[in-house]
C-alpha cells in the first residue's frame, strides 16, 4: 500500500536523481524549472521559496510516496486552479526509475486521488502530460483519467486529462 507525505528539502535530492537525463527531466515537465540539468537546490527553491510559482498562498501541495517497507518511491504535485477549490491540478508526477513499470506510479496516483477528492473536496481532478510520453499517458488512462483535449505547446503538445468525483470507487 502506498503512503503520502508531505515534501521535505531532502527530498529534493532524490527527485533531481530522477530526472537526471534530458529526456525524462522534459517529460517531467522541466522547462518549468529553466534548463536541464536539474539539482536539488533549484527543486526546493521553486518548492519552499516560490510556492512552485502558484501566486495563492494555500495552492501548492508537493507529495512523496512510500512503500509498505517506507522507501520513498514516487513525487507529485497538488495545486488549485485559478483558486477554484472544486478543480484539483496533478503534476510533476515522477517515480523512482529503478521501479517504473511495476505499478508504483499508478498505485501513487490512485492514492492521490483518494486524497483529492476525500480530503481536498476536488470535484474534478486534472492532469496533463506531453504527447511523447505513452508511458505516463497510459498509466494515467488506466487508473482512470480521460484525454479531454490537445492543447499546442512548446516542446511538446500536451494532452489534457481529468478524473471526475462522480466516476471515483
Amino acid at each position: 500500500m502506498i503512503r503520502l507525505r508531505p515534501y521535505k528539502s531532502s527530498d529534493s535530492e532524490l527527485i533531481a536523481k530522477w530526472v537526471s537525463s534530458e529526456d525524462a527531466f522534459l517529460k517531467w515537465g522541466g522547462l518549468l524549472f529553466g534548463n536541464f540539468p536539474i539539482n536539488a537546490e533549484i527543486i526546493d527553491k521553486k518548492y519552499r521559496e516560490k510556492n512552485g510559482d502558484c501566486t495563492e498562498p494555500d495552492n501548492f501541495y508537493p507529495w512523496m510516496a512510500l512503500d509498505d517497507e517506507d522507501r520513498v518511491i514516487g513525487h507529485f504535485i497538488m495545486r488549485y486552479i485559478g483558486g477554484d477549490k472544486r478543480v484539483l491540478r496533478f503534476g510533476w508526477v515522477v517515480v523512482d526509475d529503478t521501479i517504473r513499470g511495476k505499478g508504483y506510479g499508478s498505485e501513487m496516483l490512485r492514492t492521490g486521488l483518494k486524497f483529492a477528492f476525500e480530503v481536498f473536496g476536488a470535484e474534478v481532478v486534472t492532469i496533463g502530460v506531453y504527447e511523447n510520453n505513452d508511458l505516463a499517458h497510459n498509466c494515467y488512462k488506466k487508473i482512470g483519467f480521460i484525454d479531454k483535449e490537445v492543447v499546442e505547446k512548446d516542446p511538446f503538445n500536451v494532452i489534457e486529462m481529468e478524473y471526475r468525483k462522480e466516476t471515483y470507487k
